[in-house]
């Protein structure tokens, strides 16, 4: 579908990319390595203070609201084992210790890494060993699911060892954003901590010598804070209405230059030059620099989800995440984070700026992507890295952020972690990305290779459930959307070239956001539009995801399974029947 992925407006792009400066970037990076930006401190204000000053000397409309929002930050934490105290930092939404301490005996979770691939809410289950009333001592990063997991299982504590020298602060809820009614019982009850490979080798020694009892000491504020959400409004003349939504966090652990002061600064550029440049815009571009995503679980972006959730329904084209990029070393696109309808358009802009190769991957349930359950089409999160084969030169681990420099949620991510050569690279992708979904006719997405993915995904639970479970009315509504789907991007061809407010353009787009919705929410949420899916990974079509497990259930455990793929197959073909409509309607009125 080439005819969807060329710049339309290539005059635009260039004036854009020619007009790209490094000077309002690196005055950001350099003016936040004075910035603690822990959300609700005063050096979290000041930065939302100098983002919003700079977008009123751009002369960028932009407002700032100061939403409540549910935090939990961490203040101190060791270990004591025989006397001895071992540095430690606590998770946010760890619980607070008394001034005693937590007291208890330490046992090892064998064959079991939390977080030690790129996928922080991927894990391996821990076997059978009984962690009631017992602190659980784990080789990895204390994300959620683990934390979740042990907790489940009456562990009243738990230690993660980090795999080098450094302790990365991290989140260990598994409730995304504010707790409501659905959630809230989900909030960890009990202390965690981590600490570094060398008190943790210290520790598994004295483990295999024998019984081995710990103390922990946590403390955290938690509750609710007042927090600014800036947002800036640069309308497109055309069709104002429809925008793109370009976003990220501003708030760090320490100064956080990697993560996230790099993509604080590509925003301000961004805003900074679609702003002068805001003539040549078919439609609108909205700029957010949240809060409260490492103390909060994403807490802006989700805020901003609740507070302007049927406006984002209804106009929402497409959201692109900025997170930590333009870092050093970090020159190689890989395991992008693309949905499957964005992953050509994404791949070919970046060749077109960079002339690199990149490849995609799906989006994790993590960074600010906190709308999915609005079903919205959804590229980038994390974007340049460093090459494979330097990451293993330096012996470095996977990490979640910095270009995959390990001084990744530590106080060793300083001025040094951003390189200006790598950071205008990347800015010249995000702004030729943007663009074209702003000003090319059609939007750039093509839900036929959603449809692959589906098929594939499909016929591999199938195969799982066997005779347990009747797959034909999923595959029969799938054909069917396939179809449907051939019928309308057929007419692309035809429309390619139209202004954006012809009429076959519009009923083009409409039917390509309400495609989104459909199997955008079908493909990344159980719970449906306007709910939070749990901070932990959410398979393929994920309510036919219990088919791969069907096999290792019996007897009752089975039936229940069994009901459940049974509810998840009404609701997956029903997804694709009405997005099959909603194609056939748009070729009706295309003609």
């Amino acid at each position: 579908m080439q005819v969807l992925y060329e710049p339309k407006q290539a005059a635009a792009e260039s004036a854009l990319l020619n007009e790209l400066s490094a000077d309002a970037p690196w005055s950001l990076i350099e003016r936040f390595t004075t910035l603690v930006r822990e959300s609700a401190s005063d050096d979290e204000q000041a930065a939302a203070k100098y983002i919003a000053n700079q977008l009123t000397k751009f002369g960028v409309p932009h407002k700032v609201y100061e939403p409540e929002l549910f935090l939990s930050v961490p203040v101190k934490a060791t270990l004591v084992i025989d006397s001895k105290e071992m540095r430690a930092k606590t998770p946010a939404f760890s619980i607070s210790t008394s001034v005693e301490g937590l007291t208890g005996e330490a046992v090892y979770i064998a064959k079991f890494e939390a977080g030690r691939t790129p996928d922080f809410f991927d894990f391996t289950p821990a076997s059978d060993v009984d962690v009631r009333g017992k602190i659980v001592v784990v080789d990895g990063f204390g994300g959620p699911p683990p934390v979740f997991h042990f907790e489940e299982r009456g562990a009243i504590g738990q230690i993660y060892i980090n795999p080098g020298v450094d302790i990365h602060w991290s989140i260990c809820t598994t409730i995304w954003g504010a707790p409501d009614l659905d959630n809230h019982h989900r909030q960890p009850t009990t202390p965690v901590l981590s600490i570094n490979r060398q008190d943790g080798d210290e520790l598994m020694r004295q483990l295999n010598a024998g019984r081995v009892e710990v103390t922990l000491h946590t403390e955290l504020k938690e509750g609710w804070f007042k927090c600014p959400v800036i947002v800036a409004d640069i309308q497109g003349s055309e069709e104002p209405e429809r925008f793109v939504l370009a976003h990220g966090h501003y708030d760090s652990w320490d100064v956080g230059i990697g993560d996230n002061a790099v993509g604080d600064a590509t925003l301000l550029e961004i805003a900074r030059i679609f702003h002068n440049h805001r003539d040549k815009l078919a439609r609108s571009l909205r700029v957010a620099w949240w809060p409260g995503h490492s103390t909060g679980r994403y807490a802006g972006s989700t805020w901003f989800v609740d507070k302007f959730g049927l406006d984002l329904a209804r106009n929402c084209i497409s959201q692109v995440n900025i997170d930590s990029p333009g870092c050093r070393w970090a020159t190689e696109y890989y395991d992008v984070s693309v949905m499957t309808e964005t992953e050509d358009f994404a791949i070919k802009t970046i060749k077109d700026v960079t002339g690199k190769v990149a490849t995609g991957d799906r989006p994790h349930q993590a960074g600010d992507y906190s709308f999915n359950n609005i079903g919205i089409s959804s590229f980038f999160m994390l974007l340049s890295s460093m090459p494979r084969e330097l990451i293993d030169e330096k012996g470095y681990y996977p990490v979640g952020g910095c270009g995959s420099n390990i001084a990744w949620h530590t106080e060793n991510d300083q001025l040094e972690i951003a390189d200006k050569d790598n950071l205008m690279r990347d800015l010249k992708v995000y702004t030729a990305s943007v663009q074209r979904v702003l000003n090319n006719p059609l939007h750039p997405f093509d839900f036929r290779k959603s449809t692959v993915e589906f098929d594939d995904v499909l016929n591999r639970y199938k195969d799982a459930a066997g005779d347990d479970v009747d797959f034909s009315p999923v595959f029969d509504a799938l054909d069917d959307l396939k179809s449907a789907l051939d019928e309308l991007y057929s007419k692309a061809a035809s429309l390619a070239d139209k202004s954006v407010s012809d009429d076959g353009v519009r009923a083009y787009n409409d039917a390509i956001l309400e495609l989104g919705r459909e199997l955008v929410l079908i493909n990344y949420t159980r719970h449906g539009r306007f709910r939070n899916e749990p901070a932990m990974r959410v398979p393929q079509l994920p309510d036919l995801a219990a088919a791969l497990d069907i096999n290792d259930s019996e007897g009752h455990m089975r039936n229940v399974t069994r009901t459940h793929l049974v509810r998840g197959m009404n609701r997956v073909a029903w997804a694709f029947e009405t997005a099959a409509n909603i194609a056939r309607r748009a070729v009706a009125t295309i003609g």
